[in-house]
């Protein structure tokens, strides 16, 4: 998979770096010398240039990539109008970019973004969920459904998966723990230890009644 990143601002910078890291092809680019000289060696191209320029964007390749990734969220005009050049001039099948607020997200799938990521809103949401639920994590898929990080419940410790019958009696599914940092898949005979993270989804209601909310 070949990616562009358009603004290397801290958002923009991590998601490149971290695509990079994962072994992807990265374009990033930015109009900050000083800021593509720093991640120059950590992706596949690192670019200095005037962003909204369609002749310099074509000529250096962006055309040709994949998904293009507008991270300059802080700019909103520039934003705004660097998506609408991508999508109606050269043509990217898929845009992804950063907003800072409702009414600019609109504005971008608008002018033809596929998707727009509101970092601080959905960080935001994230640690309301964490402080306000029974979980170690919770990563919110919609409104009712959840992937959670669970402490082993006193009443499952000892008891094989099989035997706790998670989606059976509790409606949820367990597909792996936690451990040292690493999240591991496990079957049917796994015995529950005191302390084992357990990695479930379902309902949230579900996922609460379960950890003992």
């Amino acid at each position: 998979m070949r990616f562009c990143i358009i603004g290397l601002g801290r958002f923009g910078y991590q998601v490149a770096t971290v695509l990079a890291e994962n072994g992807m092809d990265v374009m990033a680019i930015d109009d900050n010398e000083n800021t593509v000289a720093s991640i120059r060696d950590q992706v596949t191209h690192a670019i200095c240039m005037r962003v909204t320029d369609e002749e310099s964007l074509r000529g250096v390749g962006v055309h040709e990539m994949d998904t293009v990734i507008v991270a300059m969220g802080e700019a909103f005009a520039q934003s705004i109008l660097l998506t609408a050049l991508l999508k109606k001039k050269l043509g990217i099948g898929r845009i992804i970019a950063r907003g800072t607020n409702e009414i600019h997200k609109e504005i971008l799938e608008l002018v033809g973004a596929d998707q727009v990521i509101l970092p601080e809103k959905e960080i935001g949401i994230r640690v309301a969920d964490n402080l306000s639920s029974p979980f170690v994590d919770l990563l919110r898929l919609t409104k009712e459904f959840s992937i959670s990080l669970i402490l082993a419940p006193k009443q499952v410790i000892g008891k094989s998966i099989r035997d706790v019958a998670f989606y059976e009696h509790h409606n949820i599914r367990c597909i792996g723990i936690k451990h040292d940092g690493e999240i591991t898949p496990i079957g049917h005979e796994y015995t529950i230890s005191d302390g084992d993270k357990l990695v479930c989804a379902g309902r949230t209601a579900d996922l609460e009644k379960f950890a003992g909310k």
